[in-house]
């Protein structure tokens, strides 16, 4: 597994190794020890999520807060996404800024995004199934999210806005000035 991290500290694309023969492939998806030591930290994850999802479906940006606050390791298991990561901790030198990746099926490529950060994505295929993991449980009364179009954050989804399928809840999210404090 190569490890890469990005230009917001903690977040590393991980893009496995995968032997392919005339049946199919392998890769080892997932190995705490090797995760641990391709970020430089100790992360224990404790629940699974799997959404399915249709083309120009938008999920987010969500992220949950304070002892509460949930880092995550997301793939895609089915079509292809762009994956995005908005920087919220208030001491970070990246504060505010996002990193977006594609991920898809073909590449096998995922994303951690460390606690602290904002987290959505933009269907691109036809459908697609996303898959996390997280390393705190989901409490409802910790739930924060910033506005997807928020101009602040100036997030290229490479989708016309109105080509987007967003949920009433994700519509009415606030902007990054006015949004919920991840600490």
């Amino acid at each position: 597994m190569k490890f890469i991290e990005t230009k917001l500290k903690g977040c590393f694309i991980l893009e496995p190794k995968i032997i392919t023969d005339e049946r199919g492939y392998f890769m080892e998806s997932f190995n705490e020890k090797t995760f641990q030591a391709g970020i430089g930290q100790e992360v224990t994850f404790v629940q699974d999520n799997q959404s399915f999802s249709t083309k120009g479906v938008l999920r987010g940006l969500h992220y949950q807060c304070g002892e509460h606050a949930q880092a995550k390791l997301v793939r895609v298991l089915h079509g292809e996404v762009l994956d995005v990561a908005v920087d919220l901790r208030p001491e970070s030198p990246t504060y505010g800024q996002y990193e977006a990746v594609v991920l898809s099926a073909e590449n096998q490529t995922q994303f951690f995004v460390p606690r602290g950060f904002a987290h959505g994505f933009l269907v691109l295929s036809s459908s697609a199934t996303f898959f996390y993991k997280c390393d705190n449980y989901y409490n409802k009364e910790s739930e924060g999210g910033l506005k997807f179009n928020d101009e602040t954050l100036n997030i290229n989804w490479n989708v016309p806005f109105e080509a987007l399928i967003i949920s009433d809840k994700d519509k009415v999210l606030p902007n990054l000035e006015n949004a919920k404090k991840v600490w």
